[in-house]
């Protein structure tokens, strides 16, 4: 085989992800939560970078003075933030004007944090009366239990790390099991019951032994089975159920707990005004940023060093592309949402019923955009809309084909099923190959299989457990 040297001359297309263009995606895929903190890292990192402050017009007239009067036809660099300064659209949201006073301290200025299982515990341990040993046990005790309020570690443990005796314990752990909530302090779903009992001055036999012992099988709604072994009617086995669905098998999760994340803010609201929705991009917490004028003394000067000057102007490309990357972020959330808006207008107006299946190219069609966009724009992002507040995505459900044609989500499918076992006979429950034949009556052609998912994914029982005696 022969072997040599040569020149060929090749023309390729390459998609480049220059740092820029990765900047703009990065800022697109944040929440506003997100956003305000990764502007808080650029601004420690680009010293051109600075807050702006509300203020009123004089300011920027200023700015765009300082623009024109820099505006020479031939320049040595080529500035991409002149763009910046020559754009000056906001999406139609008014500035702020600036609050000549302050607004005085009240109650609503600040917030408050409910007590943690913990703390609640330790401030009844602190008010009971108890020798300082037994007190000293009870916070080791304490400290063990779980976020529901179980206890984590066996008396034996207990005992040999607090080197106590086991009854010492024993007393220490009755005591923290006559506190509230009812229940706390178990080690075990049926001592947890059994507490909740003693507490309420429950004496039931019947109800006892089932907790004892055939927890399970009244869980699985197996009443015939128990009324046979108890000799009873099916009914007491039924008033047994009724009186357990009144306890909480987990006491300890009414509290909160250090990291509990308690509110969502959503980055864009959606208001009815009239027959019309008028959407509002809420970055208010977002902070406005704008370009340091000092720094433009240093463009101006002539017999600036050139390396100085190339410093300067790399800082000041990036913080540009910033900026245009931000207003690009609310420009792309906009369109997104008026879009979602358009198509999901029945939703809006009645409920989830009328939620409509949607998918990525629908929308990435209508908005000019690629689906890669879209699916960007509506990640980690929530709307606030008249029916609630919603992740974006849940504008996206599947769905399946009904008899005229058009699609019906899942979302509407599941509270067309809800409607049906709430509005069903609790004595003869409809199982779901006949809630599938309801559907079906409707146009929804469903499996019996996927009404099963559908009411495992709701937490709906089966029509066994549903069964009233």
């Amino acid at each position: 085989m022969r072997l040599g040297y040569g020149l060929n001359l090749e023309q390729t297309q390459k998609l480049i992800m220059t740092p820029e263009l990765r900047q703009a995606i990065t800022v697109l895929q944040l929440s506003s939560l997100e956003l305000s903190l990764y502007i808080e890292q650029q601004l420690q990192e680009n010293p051109l970078l600075e807050l702006q402050e509300e203020s009123g017009a004089g300011e920027d007239e200023g700015e765009f003075e300082w623009e024109h009067e820099q505006g020479e036809p031939d320049r040595e660099y080529d500035l991409d933030w002149e763009e910046y300064f020559q754009d000056s659209s906001d999406l139609g949201f008014p500035r702020a004007e600036r609050d000549p006073e302050p607004p005085a301290h009240n109650y609503e200025s600040f917030l408050s944090q409910a007590p943690t299982l913990m703390e609640h515990l330790m401030f009844q341990l602190y008010l009971s009366k108890c020798s300082p040993d037994t007190r000293a046990i009870g916070e080791y005790l304490i400290g063990n239990l779980d976020e529901h309020g179980y206890l984590r570690v066996s008396v034996e443990e207990a005992a040999r790390q607090l080197a106590v005796s086991p009854q010492a314990v024993e007393e220490a752990l009755k005591l923290i099991q006559t506190f509230d909530p009812p229940g706390v302090g178990a080690r075990t779903l049926q001592e947890c019951l059994l507490i909740q009992l003693n507490q309420l001055g429950i004496k039931d036999g019947l109800l006892e032994k089932i907790i004892r012992y055939h927890l399970v099988d009244l869980a699985r709604g197996k009443f015939n089975r128990l009324a046979q072994q108890f000799n009873v009617h099916v009914r007491e086995i039924q008033r047994v159920a009724d009186i357990l669905k009144t306890l909480d098998p987990k006491p300890g999760r009414n509290f909160s707990t250090p990291y509990e994340v308690r509110y969502v803010v959503p980055d864009i609201v959606v208001e009815k005004v009239g027959d019309d929705y008028i959407i509002l991009i809420n970055d208010v917490s977002v902070p406005r940023l704008t370009i340091n004028p000092t720094y433009r003394a240093v463009l101006q000067q002539e017999n600036q060093d050139s390396r100085t000057r190339r410093f300067v102007e790399s800082k000041l490309n990036a913080a540009a592309w910033l900026i245009r990357s931000i207003e690009q972020r609310r420009l792309t959330l906009y369109k997104v949402t008026s879009c979602l808006v358009q198509l999901q207008r029945d939703f809006l107006d009645h409920g989830v019923k009328y939620l409509k299946p949607l998918n990525l190219k629908q929308v990435a069609d209508m908005v000019g955009l690629h689906e890669s966009t879209v699916s960007r724009a509506t990640s980690n992002k929530y709307i606030q809309t008249p029916q609630g507040v919603f992740e974006m995505k849940y504008f996206f459900p599947s769905g399946v084909n009904n008899g005229g044609g058009n699609g019906t989500s899942a979302e509407s499918i599941k509270k067309m099923l809800q409607e049906i076992v709430a509005a069903e006979d609790p004595r003869e429950p409809l199982n779901d190959q006949k809630i599938a034949e309801i559907l079906s009556k409707e146009g929804i052609h469903i499996s019996r299989r996927t009404v099963a998912k559908y009411r495992s994914e709701l937490g709906i029982p089966s029509v066994q457990q549903r069964k009233r005696y």
